[in-house]
């Protein structure tokens, strides 16, 4: 019996999304560092969901357990709130990183930040100490790993430069804006 090696389908490494790719392994840092203030809003309402429902939940049929028994677990479920609203808060700035939801401020922020480090001479995804092998494993482990971080809580924390985007556009960009430097300066 043959097999056809064409029928195999292998899924592609980039979501067919509406908006642009900015980044489709972004580094902690980057995640929060792009948040919007109205995702730490919506953040900070999701983290305050989870002990204001203790207490009016405690209001209106009082447990009883007794002298003591209630901080406990008021102080169990704020660190479950801060750790839900904190969630929200990846997840929401994540989206616009993969171009789920509108990203033009991210994507301008993230041209903006690569060009500069064009023009400085740095490495646009910063530097690593751990080697090019580790480097790809742990690109292809956390990769949309945000969609599954309900389950399986993994974060994006080497740096390397497997992000799933054409970084010639940076250098492109910043090679057009020396030069438009370089003429103002000769028109001078």
């Amino acid at each position: 019996m043959a097999t056809d090696h064409k029928s195999i389908l292998v899924p592609p490494k980039r979501a067919n999304t509406d908006y642009p790719l900015i980044d489709s392994d972004p580094h902690l840092r980057r995640v929060f560092g792009y948040a919007r203030p109205s995702d730490y809003a919506v953040g900070g309402g999701m983290a305050a969901a989870s002990p204001l429902a203790f207490w009016v939940m405690e209001r209106v049929s009082p447990s009883h357990v007794g002298r003591g028994g209630f901080a406990p677990v008021m102080r169990l479920a704020t660190a479950i709130g801060l750790i839900g609203g904190l969630h929200v808060v990846y997840q929401r700035s994540c989206n616009r990183f993969y171009g789920f939801t509108e990203n033009s401020r991210e994507a301008d922020m993230d041209m903006k930040e690569m060009v500069d480090k064009v023009k400085k001479g740095e490495s646009l995804y910063g530097t690593s100490k751990v080697s090019s092998y580790l480097q790809g494993v742990a690109a292809r482990n956390s990769r949309y790993s945000e969609l599954f971080i309900h389950v399986l809580p993994w974060f994006n924390l080497v740096n390397h430069d497997q992000h799933g985007v054409d970084t010639a556009k940076y250098y492109q960009q910043a090679e057009r804006e020396l030069e438009a430097e370089r003429l103002k300066q000769a028109s001078s």
